[in-house]
């Protein structure tokens, strides 16, 4: 059963925690306008907050906030230690238009929401 409330969005997408410039841009893996899903090294606490920087393919960013829905920790030869689904707890009115703006349906299966 497919679990998604949001439709998914079109790729690509990618994020990096906000004001860490030093920090390298990641490939979102999942997104919907509910939340995104990400790989990380770092060991994120459940429910922690976190702030995004979000960048769309036509070059623009958007900021945002999250929460930690769930990690999962991979396998130690994975691409990163763990796979996190962030849920959006704020997303200011232009932001979630851009969003929107590359929003497609989903109607295959797959992970459920982020």
């Amino acid at each position: 059963m497919d679990r998604r409330r949001f439709p998914r969005l079109e790729a690509p997408l990618y994020a990096r925690p906000a004001r860490l410039r030093r920090v390298d841009k990641q490939q979102v893996l999942d997104a919907s306008l509910g939340g995104i899903r990400i790989y990380s090294d770092e060991l994120y606490t459940q429910d922690s907050e976190l702030e995004l920087d979000l960048f769309l393919r036509d070059g623009s960013s958007v900021e945002c906030k999250a929460r930690v829905a769930w990690t999962r920790k991979l396998a130690k030869d994975a691409v990163a230690r763990f796979e996190v689904g962030l849920a959006f707890t704020d997303v200011p009115p232009l932001a979630m238009d851009k969003l929107k703006s590359v929003l497609v349906a989903d109607d295959e299966g797959g992970p459920a929401d982020s």
